[in-house]
């Protein structure tokens, strides 16, 4: 079964950073299309960002400016690095790519 690995949730003060690490062992992303999704409580997932199989990239509004996507050398990674993080930046972010299932998602935590 095809199946997403994520890593690099937690917690962070306002005006931090984390970065988020998805890794599809032995295969390779650049063939598809990937994003990462965030979940806020009681609230829909909703698309923060994207890379093409070309590593064009795409943004919400409200974290243009602050995170980047992009491919590891390895090119079964995909990363999602966020900075100037801020309170409403919190909720469960997720991994994802056309034909895999959703996993559980990392916690995303930023204090005021």
């Amino acid at each position: 079964q095809v199946q997403l690995v994520e890593s690099g949730g937690g917690l962070a003060q306002a005006g931090g950073s984390l970065r988020l690490s998805c890794v599809a062992p032995g295969r390779i992303f650049n063939i598809n299309t990937m994003g990462w999704f965030r979940q806020a409580p009681g609230k829909q997932r909703e698309l923060v960002a994207q890379i093409t199989s070309g590593d064009s990239t795409k943004y919400a509004d409200s974290v243009k400016g602050r995170f980047t996507i992009s491919r590891g050398n390895a090119k079964n990674t995909v990363y999602l690095q966020m900075n100037s993080l801020k309170p409403e930046d919190t909720g469960v972010y997720f991994c994802n790519a056309p034909g895999y299932p959703w996993g559980q998602g990392l916690q995303v935590t930023v204090s005021s």
